[in-house]
């Protein structure tokens, strides 16, 4: 049924609108990217869903959002080098004919994922 991510700032409790992000098809050591986008108002990718209906395949897969340099962009005071830089998140499909929706919950200094609905 598809690929969703959504983007929380825990920091700011809002959405983490303008975030840049990254998916990436993965096989083996070798990742390959397939988008590159920055998040919408809500927090979510701005085309809707990653992968629409019939389109996702059963593999390996990885999500990198642009953590610190979203925060920076709000004002946030980061040491160099930053804690979380850019969180990588790897997961896999393996029921493609299932929705995977990717949530992402962060601040500067830790960051939650789960398999949402």
């Amino acid at each position: 049924m598809g690929l969703s991510t959504h983007v929380l700032d825990t920091m700011h409790g809002t959405p983490a609108a303008g975030m840049g992000a990254e998916l990436y098809e993965v096989q083996g050591s070798e990742a390959k990217l397939v988008k590159r986008f920055a998040l919408n108002a809500d927090g979510r990718s701005p085309d809707g869903p990653l992968y629409a209906d019939g389109a996702l395949k059963a593999g390996r897969y990885r999500l990198v959002f642009d953590v610190a340099a979203y925060f920076r962009g709000k004002g946030a005071e980061l040491p160099d080098p930053p804690f979380l830089d850019r969180v990588t998140l790897d997961f896999g499909i393996a029921h493609p004919q299932q929705h995977y929706h990717v949530p992402l919950l962060v601040s500067p200094w830790s960051y939650s994922t789960y398999r949402g609905s």
